[in-house]
This record gives structure tokens, sequence and C-alpha cells, in this order.
């Protein structure tokens, strides 16, 4: 068995190369992301800036700790302020009695620094502030936050890379392998006839993936290892990471390279299994009649698979819609979501391909245009492999790119019909905590308005109940999303430095739209808000710029998986089409027409994939669409038409080349 294995691997490496280059680069890029994940989980130490020279410091409470129930008994919900409170005068008093404090002379500084025994100085601190030491101190520097903000779209960004490498390289190589072994059914045969059991025939092509996947995976980890620092380098170039990142990323974590390695063999496992199964579970005679022909494309199996994936994701989205359609605006949702209705409609694909292709006009017209549809609808096997890589790049750059710019559209022009007036001057940004039920406690993003009876003349904010113009310090404008939501109902806050809780009457309520909708409060209830202006005649949401590059990101590395596949796929299609080309030319066909016809029948399938793609882009957009107008939102749509393009002809070009350069050869 192992002779044989080994001498299949040498004889078809060419035909194998494909689901190698994609295992190892998704192994790669796990690899990288993982590192760079741990690097950000798990940060190395590094020197305090505000306080250096302090082996101590005290900080104010960072935190809003309220009691909340949980089951039967209560429990603590915590929750980040803003920043943190100033240190209590009292503690201020006492420690300035026994020991010389540094950064205490700013009125009511958030921390001061100390050289004492640490156990003396939490011994007057009580539970009154927050006694840092060591590698701690650092969250008393001012870039402490933005350190924390960063990592956390980092974290995002790295896991989304990972997540849509894992289930893209999924993809590439169960359609290598299952493409691999349609064109070995006539070699399957002959094993069948010499005696070979269905068990031996699947052991055979368990053992290639399992020597590819160990090979691929560990050449993977490699390519990741001296991609992570680079990686790091540019993510701080882009202002995506903190400056430490740079060096910290590639360090000496271990379970990225378990991850991706055992990811790797496992997907190529799971990529062959299925071809596996199939090409022992029919009779040697069987196999050998069917050896040219397409018959049986969708096993049960599979068609369940593909059925189910695809009902569960239009499930989900109207299920979302219905319930939490402000779900549909997040990141999370529009990233992940989508990969149901795209794998489903993968899965699906030998059974879509023809009725698409039928709508479709054939490149070439006349009987070439005649002999590509023909082609294209006979062999099924063919036309899916090379549409299922085009409609997953396709359709993750409509729904990610699709949804993220139409989120951000709704929100620039919600943002811009705010107000009536060229310039209105309103208190910046703050944060409000809400129970929510007596089970939790929310932090909203809110705006502290500075005068309110100009806020109610020019503000055009979609009130569903109330009047803005009963805003005063007393009250609060809400929107949809409060439990607490009637006109004149009490809602119990606390304030974004943590003080409270206050008890404010609800002025007005607003509908929920893109999530920016409120609450406003007045200056009184902003403690530490300053002036900002807004110029509703600008964009003052432009699309978020860690967002669009992460986006990129994932676009290039699906792309250069789609080509990996296409190439691999169409290399290995063409090169067995020596006898029907050699048909063709004495039939009468010049080596031209040959070759319009190979190319042509690509072409048409890149075209059915593009066509799935924008299908299940268009389910998404509309969902989301559907949202937006059911929150009050504005509704704007946006199909990303460059990058959608961009994908599509990349992979015909590459179509065309791979499938264009072994016919030349073999029509000659």
């Amino acid at each position: 068995m192992l002779s044989l294995v080994v001498g299949g691997l040498r004889t078809r490496w060419a035909s194998l190369l494909g689901g190698f280059l994609a295992l190892a680069l998704g192994a790669g890029m796990l690899t990288a992301t993982g590192l760079g994940l741990a690097a950000a989980l798990d940060p190395p130490p590094h020197a305090p800036e505000r306080f250096a020279s302090s082996p101590v410091v005290v900080l104010g409470q960072d935190r809003l700790t309220v009691e909340v129930r949980r089951g039967p008994g209560t429990a603590s919900a915590s929750r980040p302020l803003d920043r943190p409170q100033p240190v209590d005068t009292g503690v201020l008093r006492e420690l300035r009695a026994r020991w010389t404090l540094t950064g205490a002379g700013t009125g009511a500084p958030d921390a001061v620094g100390l050289d004492a025994p640490v156990a003396e100085v939490r011994a007057v601190v009580g539970d009154r502030a927050q006694v840092l030491t060591g590698a701690d101190r650092r969250r008393a520097d001012p870039g402490h936050e933005d350190d924390t903000r960063e990592l956390t779209g980092l974290n995002a960004l790295l896991g989304t890379a990972g997540g849509v490498a894992a289930f893209v390289s999924v993809f590439v190589v169960a359609s290598v392998f299952a493409f691999s072994v349609a064109l070995r059914r006539r070699e399957f045969g002959l094993l069948r006839t010499a005696g070979a059991t269905p068990a031996q025939v699947r052991r055979l092509l368990l053992a290639e993936a399992a020597v590819l996947g160990v090979t691929a995976s560990a050449a993977g980890c490699a390519l990741g290892a001296l991609a992570a620092p680079p990686m790091a380098r540019a993510l701080v170039a882009r202002e995506l990471a903190p400056a430490w990142f740079a060096t910290a990323a590639g360090g000496s974590a271990g379970w990225p390279y378990h991850v991706a390695f055992w990811t790797g063999l496992g997907v190529a496992l799971a990529g062959a299994a299925a071809a596996a199964h199939r090409a022992g579970r029919t009779g040697p005679t069987a196999v050998l009649r069917e050896a040219d022909v397409d018959r049986d494309v969708l096993p049960p199996g599979r068609a369940l698979l593909g059925a189910g994936l695809l009902a569960a994701g239009l499930g989900l989205l109207s299920w979302t819609y219905g319930t939490e359609p402000e779900a549909l605006l997040k990141r999370k949702t529009y990233t992940t979501l989508p990969m149901l209705l795209i794998g489903g409609t993968a899965l699906l694909a030998p059974l879509l391909v023809r009725p698409v292709a039928r709508l479709l006009p054939v490149p070439g017209g006349g009987a070439v245009g005649l002999l590509v549809r023909a082609n294209a609808a006979a062999a099924v096997r063919r036309t899916s492999a090379v549409a299922a890589p085009v409609l997953v790049t396709v359709a993750l750059a409509g729904t990610l790119f699709g949804a993220s710019e139409s989120v951000a559209r709704a929100k620039e022009t919600e943002a811009r019909e705010r107000t009536a007036a060229p310039y209105a001057a309103e208190a910046g940004p703050t944060s409000l905590f809400v129970r929510d039920g007596a089970e939790a406690v929310v932090k909203y993003r809110a705006r502290a308005v500075a005068d309110p009876a100009a806020f109610a003349e020019l503000a055009r904010l979609p009130v569903v109940a109330g009047d803005l113009r009963d805003l005063d310090d007393r009250s609060i404008v809400v929107n949809e999303e409060f439990e607490r939501r009637r006109v004149g109902e009490e809602v119990e806050v606390w304030r974004a430095d943590g003080s409270g809780p206050v008890r404010l009457r609800v002025a007005a309520v607003l509908a929920r739209g893109t999530g920016d909708n409120g609450p406003y409060v007045t200056r009184a209830q902003a403690p530490g808000t300053a002036p900002d202006r807004l110029t509703p005649g600008t964009e003052p949401r432009p699309v978020n710029r860690a967002a669009r590059t992460g986006l990129r990101l994932l676009l290039g590395l699906t792309l250069l998986y789609t080509v990996i596949a296409l190439a691999s796929t169409l290399l290995m299609a063409t090169s067995v089409r020596g006898g029907e080309l050699a048909a063709l030319r004495l039939a009468g066909a010049t080596r031209a027409q040959a070759l319009r016809a190979v190319t042509g029948e690509a072409l048409l399938a890149v075209a059915v994939g593009t066509v799935l793609g924008l299908a299940v882009t268009a389910a998404v957009l509309g969902a989301l669409g559907a949202a937006l107008a059911a929150l009050s939102a504005p509704v704007t749509p946006a199909l990303p038409w460059a990058e959608t393009g961009a994908a599509a002809a990349v992979c015909a070009a590459v179509a065309v080349a791979a499938s264009a350069l072994p016919a030349w050869r073999l029509s000659r």
C-alpha cells in the first residue's frame, strides 16, 4: 500500500499541486494569524510611560460594578468606564500624609505614583481605588485605552482572516480531490477488476490525502512563521496595531502551530473522505462504464448537506430580520452568516450549473457556441468544479464589501440628516450605563446636548413618541432598544464616570436606526465631555479604515485560493481531453476553433459561478436593506461592482490561461 501511495503521488504530483498549495497557504495563514492573536491576547510586558519611575501606582476605579440578579441569587456586572475616576480625595490625603506622590498636583488626578511598600499602600487604599505594580502600571498611561481598542479590532481582523482561510481552503481542497477522483475512475475500475476491495480503494485515497496534508501543513507552518513578523509590521504601519506589536508577533507561542498543522491535516482528510467513499462504493463494471460520462453528480449526502446549509442560511437571515434586525448591521453577522449560503450553494453547484448555463449567452457563437453549451451541460463535474471557487470569491466580495458599504452609507446619511443647520455645536460623545431588566447592565454610546432649546429646533431625528423640546437636565431621549421607552417613564442610569445611579424621565423616543440614534442627555449628565462641531455637509462617518483594510485582506486571500483552484482544476481537466480535441480536429475544426471551444467552456463556467455568487449577494443585501427599513434607517444598498467585477475578471483570465495552454499543446 505504501509503495502504491508514494508511486501514485509521484506520478500525479501535478494534479495534486493545487491542493498542496491551498493547504500550505491555509496553514500558513492560520499560523501567521495565530501568532498575531497570541501576541494580542497575551501582550509582552513593556515599561510604563507615565509613571516609569514609580514602583507603585494608585489608579481611580476604571470599571462600573453593579449588582444584578443571576438565577436565585445576585451577582456583579462589570463594564469599563470611558476614563478612570479621579482618585478619592480622602485616599489622596492619607497617602500624601505618609509618602511623596507623583502626579498629584493636577487637582483631581485619576492616578498618582509613589515609592512605598505595596502591602502598606494596599492597606491604606482598600477598595477605594486600584493599586498597580509592574507591567500593570501601564493601565495609567494615556495610550492604554487606545491600545485596548486597537487590540480588540486586531483580534477581530485576525480571527476573521483565519476563519475565512479555513473556510475557503476546505472548499478548494475538497473540490480538487473530488475532481481528481472523478478523472481517475478508470484507474479505480482497473484496481477493482484486479481484486481491490472498496475499503482498499478508500484507504489508498485517504493515505494520499494524509501524506499531502502532513507535508503541506508542515510547509504552511514554516511559511506562517516567516510571514508573521512582516505581517505585524504592515499592521503597525497602517495604524491597525500598537507600535510594540511589530516585535511581539511571531513570538514563542506554540499553540498556533498546533492549530494550523492539525487543521490542515483535518481539512485534507475531510476533503478526501467524500471522494474516497464515492471511489470505493461502485463495482468495477459500473466504474468502467461511467468513466467518460457524468452521472450521479450530486450524491444524496452532498445534496442533503447543501440543502441543509442553504436552508439554515436563509432561515437565519429571515429569523434575524424578524426578531433582531439591528444584528444584520453588525460586522460579525454579515461576515459569518453568508458563509452558510455560500457553502450550501457551492455544494449544490452540480444541480444548478445546467439551468444557469442555459440562461447565459455562450462565448463563440455558431457551432462553437453550441459545442460549448453541450460540453458544459454534459461535463457537470468539470463545470461545477470551476464554478464553485468563483462562486465563493464573488459572493464573499459582494456580501462583505456590499454589507460594509451599505451600513457605512446608511450611517453617513443618517448623520447628515440629524440637523438642518450648517453647523451645530453639541457636546462630544459620552456613555451611559443602563439596567437591562434585572439581569444585566448595558453600555450605550450617547450624545450630550449643549443647548437643548437649539437642539430641539434644529434636530431632524426620527422621533416616534414624545417631544425633543422636553429634554432637560432631569430627562433623557432614548431609542426603541431601551427596555423602558414609554414617554414619562423613568430610566435608571449611571454616567460615563461611573457616578450614579440617577433616575431620568423619558422625554422622547427615537427609532433605532443604525445604532447611533441616541440616547441624548444634557451636559449635566455627561461629566468630562467637551463641545465639538458637526458639519452635516461633510461625511462625519467615513468607512472604517481598519475594516476596509481587513476586507481587502480577506478578498485577496480568497482570490488567491480561487486562482489556485481554477488553475489546478482546468490544467487537470484539459490535460485529459486529448482524444476529444483530436476528434474535433478530425471532424474539420481548426486549431483556433478547438481552442475557442475549450476556453469558451471555461468562461461559461466562470460566468455560472459569478451569477450564483451574485445571487447569494443579492439575498444578503436584500435582507440588510429590509433590516435598515425596519429600523427606520436610510436604505442605501450598495453592490460593490468594482470588487465583484475585479474578482470575476481575475477568475476569467486565469480560467482562459489554464485551459488554453494545455489545449494548445494537445490540439497540434
